[in-house]
């Protein structure tokens, strides 16, 4: 079933191929309606929109869900559930077209949820404990962004509303905005919502590929870009802006103190995410989606050759075990080197394009309003750089101590998953950039600012080096807190339940067990009542002394 899942995809990623070049040359936007049912008076009519950033979108995921099913072959070969995961692949693509080409918000509300529903499926798929508990933390944060999302649905219904193209000719409701941005931040892992993205690691290493690249961590970037319009007020940059900085250095620094090599992809994930949204705070989607586009591309290679990795030492995921692959794997070594070197922005490969745009951005808007924001994004990207060349060092250069690694000659099968996603990780930027951007896009400002990006560059070479070679131990407060994301982990998922479990018990014993205790409260008293009555009457002469003490003063006092 794999063979006959990647021929599919590989045939409609040629085709979406062919519609995004007469797209994108002729500069269409086509809205076509499928009219999918009439009766009487009613007809239910769904939109479907071909422009070019939803063509170039979709042709990126099923380049990589076709890279990614190639893949499969080998990790999965074991595997006894194999056709089980390809369907769930399969449902989670095609979730995420429907988000893309879809502007209906009931279809993109059934994307959105499609996208939730199969990460949760994929995220247990081993049935352990590990697994559950990271579902159920990826499911439940999610969940919150499908009640935004809900709500602004039934707030753009209560205005007539049912397509994303006709809403920028209304009135909307403020809380609108507000609602489409805290979905966006859930699924796409921001500040305070990061937490579920590195516990998601815990899927199968070619669902990670496919979600922590193209799919579900992008679905609140593209969500933005689409509704893009109705965010352009000061407040909302300024908002998103400061979340996307705070979330780009955490995931930074933590990916610095993390040993796990999925979990340091992950967190690189989590930083560029939060640098296409630092970009849409700036005031520009084209480049954000630009970032969206190069970044799966590298990504998706680069948790590839992780995957293959991990088979060789035994299925360990510790950065510590691995080293020296360059020699015994040459076509992965290259593949990582190219995908490295790409995430940190080297001259003309992918990432090169979009972070340079990004970058030279930032120094033209930030530096005249807040320096603050501006000094955490340079120190987040010199950290990008480091961690990259942290994760080079251990995986190809140091001493190996994994016992007995199982090397031997790439397959097939892997040239061909790592080949196609290679080539595009040098050439995609290029070509996206001839695609996308056009002159008036391109910030334009002094030279001497061109060495900004090549300066960070350096620094954060040196500093990747360093910390790859010095073995002294780092001070355990710090280190703690960038492991648990800066005490966010622990705060998603002890905190939170505990006080959310308070709340119930409360209103319990109060409400609940409250009105049960009324009568067991009357008859405690009646008890205590009929108690005191009987000790007057156990036959006690001090008992009657008293009695009869007590009746003849008070019948002299009474005379």
């Amino acid at each position: 079933m794999v063979f006959i899942t990647t021929q599919v995809l590989l045939t409609l990623t040629l085709i979406s191929y062919m519609l995004t070049g007469v797209i994108t040359y002729n500069n269409y936007n086509l809205l076509m309606e499928w009219s999918i049912t009439e009766m009487s008076n009613v007809s239910l009519v769904i939109p479907i929109l071909l422009d070019p950033t939803s063509c170039i979108f979709m042709s990126t995921v099923l380049t990589i869900a076709t890279s990614v099913m190639q893949f499969t072959k080998t990790y999965m070969a074991n595997d006894k559930t194999t056709d089980r995961f390809v369907i769930l692949v399969l449902l989670f693509v095609m979730s995420m077209v429907f988000l893309i080409i879809f502007p209906h918000t009931i279809i993109l509300l059934l994307g959105w949820d499609g996208l939730g529903i199969t990460s949760f499926v994929l995220v247990i798929y081993y049935n352990n404990a590990k697994s559950l508990g990271a579902g159920m933390i990826t499911a439940l944060t999610n969940r919150i962004g499908d009640v935004m999302l809900l709500v602004t649905i039934a707030l753009l219904f209560n205005q007539g509303q049912w397509t994303v193209t006709n809403i920028w000719d209304k009135e909307i409701i403020t809380w609108t905005p507000v609602l489409i941005t805290i979905a966006a931040m859930t699924k796409s892992a921001q500040m305070p919502f990061s937490s579920w993205l590195p516990a998601a690691m815990a899927a199968p290493t070619p669902v990670s590929a496919l979600v922590h690249s193209s799919t579900l961590v992008t679905a609140g970037v593209f969500l933005l870009i689409r509704f893009y319009p109705l965010m352009n007020s000061s407040t909302f940059k300024i908002s998103l802006t400061m979340i996307a900085t705070m979330t780009m250095l955490m995931a930074s620094a933590s990916a610095m103190a993390e040993c796990d090599m999925k979990k340091i992809i992950a967190l690189s994930t989590l930083s560029q995410v939060a640098l296409m949204m630092f970009t849409l705070g700036l005031g520009s989607p084209e480049i954000a989606f630009f970032h969206l586009i190069t970044h799966a591309l590298f990504k998706a290679l680069l948790f590839i050759c992780a995957g293959n990795l991990i088979d060789i030492h035994h299925h360990s995921q510790d950065l510590r075990l691995m080293g020296n692959i360059s020699v015994q794997l040459p076509m992965i070594t290259s593949s990582i080197t190219i995908a490295n070197m790409a995430l940190c922005g080297f001259p003309f490969l992918a990432g090169f394009y979009s972070k340079d745009l990004i970058i030279e951005t930032n120094s033209m808007i930030m530096n005249k309003t807040n320096m603050i924001i501006t000094l955490m994004f340079i120190i987040a990207t010199i950290l990008t750089t480091a961690y990259t060349t942290r994760f080079s060092m251990y995986t190809l250069f140091l001493t190996t101590h994994s016992p007995a690694p199982q090397y031997s000659n790439e397959s097939y099968t892997q040239i061909m998953s790592i080949s196609a996603l290679t080539f595009l990780a040098i050439t995609g930027g290029a070509l996206t950039n001839w695609l996308l951007i056009t002159p008036s896009i391109e910030p334009n400002f002094s030279s001497h600012m061109k060495l900004l990006a090549p300066i960070m560059v350096s620094i954060g070479l040196v500093l990747g080096y360093l910390t790859s070679v010095d073995k002294s131990p780092a001070p355990s407060l710090l280190t703690n807190m960038h492991c648990y994301m800066w005490f966010l982990t622990p705060m998603s998922t002890h905190l939170s339940p505990k006080l959310l479990m308070k709340i119930p018990l409360l209103e319990l014993k109060e409400v609940d067990q409250g009105w049960s205790s009324i009568p067991s409260g009357l008859l405690l008293n009646m008890t205590e009542q009929s108690m005191t009555a009987m000790k007057t009457q156990n036959n006690s002469a001090i008992t009657y002394i008293a009695c009869i003490t007590m009746l003849t003063a008070w019948l002299f006092m009474s005379m």
